[in-house]
């Protein structure tokens, strides 16, 4: 990760798209925002420059106002959230930093929306951030690499809601921090890219997870390695690979994977290089990206995939720049997005707006 210097220039003209709601009540970036049952968005922990938080928020979309909701047990950034079929959300490791050394965490608890309060649950197999959490069709959720202070991890572990426990699911082929996770339409979860090892080099490779028989399987590799990237899965089944950093420079490139032919294919390049920026699929089938990094620059520019036409556009931008902010698409379609690091003075957002 690098550190923001400034906000970037808009991409000209008005941010007509974009409207100011409500400020989150602690500014926050590396946070995680889900969804909940009820329309509202759940926003926990991150860090404000740089200090973990335990702090949490709700977000009503009828009021265009965050406020503050129970705190988790701990203070935690670059954990997961999974919003459970049972309505409760859950929260697994991240990590702090605490006398200037990183404490990475394996605990785990559940929010509930109804009491407004977290409790905690089982504890992971190891202790990970940067590590990836998808929800499986059987309702379990599949924890992926993920880095424990210098290592990237190859295990991989299994959460139950009925028992409230981990299993260690196997390993994956190379260890991987900051890579991506995808559910695919067959049950599969493709997971790409990430940093490995401890020297921090990215990975181009992938590979496929199946719940069923509990194994890896390799499939294609990336155009090019990348690690802070985004992962989409689209209309068509097939997934977009956005963006990302490869070692030395940010990425504008992008690969569509076909789950069919396990092959990845490069497509249209953004108009600008970004990593550490967010990919949502709007109701339209196509994909906004937003912010992200660039250098030492956190961008305020935005962009429009098209996956009929494999073409990136710019769209207008947000009021000002962001790098590992969360994007949520609502109920109503429109899009919230919150936090962040950037701005004028990079430090910690407490801003949000809609894309409409």
């Amino acid at each position: 990760m690098f550190v923001v210097l400034a906000a970037a220039a808009g991409c000209g003209g008005s941010a007509t798209r974009f409207a100011p709601t409500g400020s989150m009540t602690v500014a926050r970036d590396g946070h995680t925002a889900t969804l909940l049952p009820d329309g509202t968005v759940l926003i926990a922990g991150g860090a404000n420059s740089g200090a973990a938080l335990a702090s949490a928020e709700l977000y009503d979309p009828a009021t265009g106002s965050f406020s503050a909701t129970g705190s988790m047990s701990v203070v935690r950034m670059w954990h997961t959230a999974t919003l459970l079929p049972n309505g409760t959300v859950l929260i697994a490791g991240g990590d702090y930093v605490s006398g200037g050394s990183e404490q990475v965490l394996a605990s785990a608890e559940l929010f509930d929306s109804r009491a407004g309060t977290f409790t905690a649950t089982g504890s992971m197999t190891v202790a990970r951030d940067d590590h990836t959490a998808t929800l499986l069709p059987d309702g379990t959720v599949f924890i992926a690499g993920g880095g424990n202070h210098t290592a990237a991890l190859t295990s991989t572990e299994v959460y139950d809601p009925a028992t409230g426990t981990f299993t260690g699911a196997g390993s994956m082929s190379v260890g991987g921090e900051q890579h991506t996770a995808t559910l695919l339409g067959n049950g599969t979860v493709l997971v790409a890219g990430g940093f490995v090892g401890g020297n921090g080099v990215p990975l181009a490779s992938a590979e496929l997870y199946d719940p069923a028989s509990g194994t890896f399987i390799a499939t294609g590799s990336m155009s090019a390695a990348r690690v802070d990237h985004t992962a989409t899965l689209l209309s068509d089944a097939t997934v977009l690979i956005a963006g990302g950093y490869d070692g030395s420079h940010g990425l504008a490139s992008a690969d569509q994977y076909a789950p069919a032919a396990e092959t990845f294919t490069a497509t249209g390049s953004m108009t600008v290089a970004r990593d550490g920026h967010t990919a949502t699929l709007l109701p339209d089938g196509t994909v906004l990206i937003a912010g992200g990094g660039d250098g030492n620059i956190a961008l305020s520019s935005t962009e429009l995939y098209d996956p009929a036409a494999a073409t990136f556009a710019a769209s207008d931008s947000m009021s000002v720049g962001r790098h590992h902010h969360t994007a949520t698409l609502l109920a109503d379609g429109t899009v919230l997005i919150a936090g962040g690091y950037g701005g004028s003075d990079g430090f910690s957002l407490a801003s949000a707006e809609l894309y409409r």
